[in-house]
């Protein structure tokens, strides 16, 4: 089992930043959290991939929407997973999940959301105009 908690959800003028943050723990989580990876769900909008991390290798992948704003990371010592966001925009509403999955951790970055079988309770991010 692997449990996950975010943070780091708020309200922020576009353009600002805010700094989101994962706490993992759980018996299982050095084979069911290889890959961790942060999704987002907008009102009447199916759950999308924003970016993802081997937690062996630290090797990432951004969505093209934020690419050059978000930045994933995680710290191995605090088991924890981080999203800096950047230059935020009003279409960057959503609410924002950590996800682990058991797929990849040296190169592969699964970007589909059936391949994590953990999840967050979520936290909210809303960006105003």
């Amino acid at each position: 089992q692997v449990r996950l908690v975010e943070a780091g959800g708020g309200l922020v003028q576009a353009g600002g930043s805010l700094r989101l943050s994962c706490a993992a723990s759980g018996r299982t989580f050095d084979t069911d959290g290889k890959t961790m990876g942060w999704f987002r769900q907008a009102p009447g909008k199916e759950r999308e991939f924003v970016a993802g991390i081997t937690w062996l290798t630290g090797r990432t992948n951004h969505a093209d929407s934020v690419k050059g704003r978000f930045t994933i990371s995680r710290d191995n010592a605090k088991s924890t997973l981080y999203l800096q966001m950047n230059s935020l925009k009003p279409e960057d509403t959503a609410v924002y999940y950590c996800a682990a999955s058991s797929y990849g951790g040296v190169l592969y970055i699964p970007r589909v959301s059936g391949d994590y079988a953990y999840w967050g309770q979520g936290t909210q991010v809303t960006v105003s105009s």
